[in-house]
Parts: structure tokens; sequence; C-alpha cells
């Protein structure tokens, strides 16, 4: 009997071992501690979070395809300079990536909105786009001013410009040329390809340069640096630019520097550069009361300096000049033809620092034209 009962009790011992076996599992592990699971929970916000899709729009050199739909014929007709499309763009990472946002496009520009058939854009994002880890509202695009193959150049020499400009200093900013697939969202009209250009916001430029920009506009050239003041005048002297101004801040931003800076000067950098002989387009025609007769007639428009001042500035460009001139000889997008006129029309500012008698002859003309 007492056999059968040990039988019994053994077997029924059996029955409840799993829940036992369970239960002292469950209070012998302890649970897992409250930092490891934020840790988690941060790890899948990190890969979900807004940077998933950072990208480097400013870092390289290469050209960026990009895809525009737009009711093109709408934007074509100019009706008001404030006026605003929606739209698409599709930023074509690679081959196989790409990013997408819903956009509207405004008008930038003011020579070129009333002569172009296509001016210049200010794309602004409805989802912020990420460029190395910066978030991005706008984007300045630069188009063609007309659907000829010459404005076509015109875009690429301009974005040339930038470039000339940015092997002088880093308080440039940086640009990206593209490709861009202009698609009539309403299927009317042909898609049309041609060169654009992206230009780094301020904003960028100033978290790069450890600078914030300054939006006042109540400036002339004795609130900035007088090194980078002179270097900016010089350089569109160089260039043959005459459509920029510090008062009121036309065709220039104006960033300040929050390192050290006793004096509060600021440091100029130039944008829209479509009117410089570099660029030398048909529709540069300069106004009658500047005094000179063409795109490629230098004007010096800086502010005023001693004759020794001029002289170092100019040294300083004369230093540079091979370097500029890489920029030009080694830059794929444009033909020997193109890059012998570049170089060519450079020529006309570089012989005269070849010899101390033209430096000096240089100089005058500085000094007879500058800014008191």
């Amino acid at each position: 009997m007492n056999y059968y009962l040990k039988i019994l009790s053994c077997r029924s011992t059996l029955r409840f071992l799993p829940v036992y076996l369970l239960l002292f599992y469950s209070l012998s592990v302890p649970p897992a501690p409250l930092s490891a699971q934020n840790d988690t929970t941060k790890t899948k916000e990190q890969k979900k979070g807004p940077h998933k899709q950072d990208i480097s729009l400013f870092g390289s050199d290469e050209i960026l395809n990009v895809s525009l739909y737009l009711d093109l014929a709408a934007f074509a007709k100019k009706p008001s300079k404030s006026d605003s499309f929606d739209g698409t763009m599709t930023i074509h990472v690679n081959e196989t990536d790409s990013i997408n946002r819903q956009i509207t496009v405004k008008y930038r520009g003011i020579s070129r909105y009333e002569i172009c058939t296509f001016p210049p854009m200010q794309i602004n994002f409805k989802k912020s786009l990420y460029s190395d880890s910066s978030k991005i509202k706008k984007l300045k695009l630069v188009t063609h001013c007309q659907s000829n193959s010459v404005n076509d150049e015109y875009v690429v020499r301009e974005y040339l410009v930038y470039k000339l400009f940015s092997a002088l200093t880093d308080t440039s900013f940086k640009v990206r040329l593209l490709r861009v697939n202009y698609i009539d969202s309403k299927g009317n009209k042909k898609t049309i390809s041609k060169y654009g250009i992206f230009i780094e916001p301020a904003e960028l430029l100033a978290k790069r340069t450890n600078s914030t920009v300054v939006k006042t506009v109540a400036l002339n050239q004795t609130h900035i640096m007088p090194r980078v003041m002179d270097r900016l005048a010089i350089f569109n002297y160089m260039v043959t630019n005459w459509d920029w101004s510090i008062p009121g801040q036309h065709n220039v931003e104006v960033i300040k520097p929050l390192s050290y800076n006793p004096e509060g000067l600021g440091i100029a950098v130039p944008y829209d550069l479509d009117l410089t002989g570099v660029v030398n387009a048909d529709y540069a025609i300069p106004p009658e009361n500047l005094g000179i007769e063409n795109v490629r007639q230098p004007i010096f428009s800086g502010i005023c300096r001693t004759k020794e001042v001029y002289t170092e500035d100019l040294k300083r460009f004369f230093e540079a000049k091979e370097k500029l001139y890489s920029v030009v000889n080694e830059f794929p997008h444009l033909n020997q033809r193109a890059k012998k006129d570049i170089t060519n029309f450079l020529d006309q500012f570089f012989n005269q620092l070849e010899k101390p008698r033209s430096i000096d002859n240089l100089v005058d003309v500085f000094l007879n034209n500058c800014k008191k």
C-alpha cells in the first residue's frame, strides 16, 4: 500500500514540475535594468530619426542628379514675384537611392527675374532635408536663364567663379553642380535637362566657420575685416563683377566670427555671380552710370587704402595665380575653348602683376576709384 502511495506521490510531483521550474526561474533571474531598456529605446529612435537620410550635398564635386516636378508653364509666366508654386523634388543620391521632398518654389534674383524665361529659384522644403547632420529648410537653386545650350554653359561658368573664390578662402559658399530634370507636373510640356547649382545656405556656412549670420543690411565696407574686404573687392575686379554691394547686402552675405573678435567686424561672402566677365553672359549689360561699356571691363569698388596696403593685397593674388589657373584648367565640365577664353580673360588682370611698375599703375587705378 505504501509503495503505491509513493508512486502516486511521485507522479503528482512530476505533473507539477514544469510549473515549479517556471516559477523558480522567474524569481531567480533579475529584471533588466532601466538604463538598458532606455538604451534600446534610444537605438530604435536613432535608426528611425530624421538623420536617417542625411546626405552630403556639398561634400563632393561630382554632378548631382535632381528631378523637379513643377507646373512649368505657370512658373514661366512669372505672374508676380511673390507667387509660389508647389512641387516635388527628387535628389538622386546614387543609382539606387533617392530622397523625395514636397517643396514650394519661389522666384529669386533681381535682373534674372526680369530678363530670364527661367529665373533662379528658392526651394522651400516642407519636410527638412539633412545634409552633413545639418537641417536645411531652404536652398537657392541657380537655373539656366534661357533654354539654349549657351545659357547652359553660363551656369557651369558661374559655378566655376564660386570655385575660384573658394581657392582664395574657406569663408566662401560651397556649391554643388547639378543636372536638373525639369518635369512638367501637368504633363503639358516636354521634360528639359539643364545644369543647375545648389548654393550652401548661409546658416551652414556660419556653422562650418564658427560664425553667425548678420541679418542687418545697415552696413558698409568699414564693418568688414579690412583684409577680407580688400580680397573681395580685388576678386570682383579680377572677375569684373560690378553687381555687388555691402550696403543692403546685395549679392553679399555677411557673417561674424564667434571667436575672439574685439572689433566685431564681419566677413563678406559673395554669391549670384552670373554678371561677371568669367561667365560673359549675353544678358549681362552694365548700367550706364557705371561708366563701363561691357561686362568684361573691370571696375574697382573697394574702400580706400594706402598704396602699401593695395600692393601687399595684389602680391597675395599673384601668389595664388597658379592655383586659380589650375581651378580652370582642371575643371572637367568645360571644353578647351571655354577654358582658353577664361584664362585669356584672367590674363588681363594677372599681366598687370608681373612687374612693379604695372602694379603701381593698377594701384593708382584703385586709388582713383575707391570709396572714401
